[in-house]
């Protein structure tokens, strides 16, 4: 059996990360206040994105960076999944919708956080409603679609032998916190999977990326 080529577009998975850390940890370096959580009084969340326009723009660039490298992944994963064997076109067909949908969620999410540092005078229940959109689809809707991208690389790497059987496991467990994060909506405790299935996911697909990307051919 013939090792497949290297897929050199497959480190865009290092980039997503690397992109979305270091616009977070950016912004929270050089804000002045901390960013408002899910339902913040109004007047944290306009006098936050006023303030701190600059931070958080830099915070918006990470997450659209993020969002492209996220596009140009899947293609990777998609044809991962194309090596499967039995299944394979649901595994490519799962992987991309998870990762078109994770993509384009994370770029509105940006979107809208550029939106609110763009009016000052914006009314503060304005900036709030907006704030929780940029949440919903930075948050819950990403999450879960990344999750799915996420699940179809483990799932690939494992059927396929292409990838360590303890990333492919590590890229399963992160899937089922990512697709259990909308419970959110239903109990706000359940927030804490938002991040858990985000950052690592971000881990494993950064990995798995390198490694897809360096095979020898």
């Amino acid at each position: 059996m013939s090792v497949p080529a290297a897929d050199p577009g497959a480190r865009s998975g290092v980039l997503a990360g690397v992109s979305f850390v270091a616009g977070v940890a950016g912004a929270m370096a050089l804000a002045d206040l901390p960013y408002p959580r899910p339902g913040a009084d109004p007047a944290q969340v306009k006098r936050y994105f006023t303030e701190n326009a600059g931070p958080a723009r830099l915070s918006v660039a990470g997450q659209a960076v993020s969002a492209l490298a996220l596009a140009r992944f899947t293609a990777s994963v998609a044809r991962l999944a194309g090596r499967s064997g039995r299944g394979s076109r649901a595994l490519q067909a799962a992987a991309v919708a998870g990762g078109g949908l994770a993509a384009a969620s994370l770029a509105t999410a940006a979107g809208l956080a550029a939106a609110l540092t763009t009016d000052p005078d914006r009314p503060e229940a304005d900036a709030a409603a907006l704030a929780r959109r940029a949440f919903v689809a930075g948050g819950p809707v990403h999450t879960a679609a990344f999750g799915v991208l996420v699940g179809a690389l483990g799932l690939a790497g494992m059927r396929t032998g292409e990838l360590p059987r303890p990333l492919a496991v590590a890229g399963l467990a992160s899937a089922a916190a990512s697709l259990a994060s909308p419970l959110y909506f239903l109990a706000e405790p359940a927030g804490w999977l938002i991040p858990a299935g985000r950052f690592s996911g971000l881990v494993v697909g950064g990995i798995a990326g390198a490694r897809l990307g360096r095979r020898p051919r």
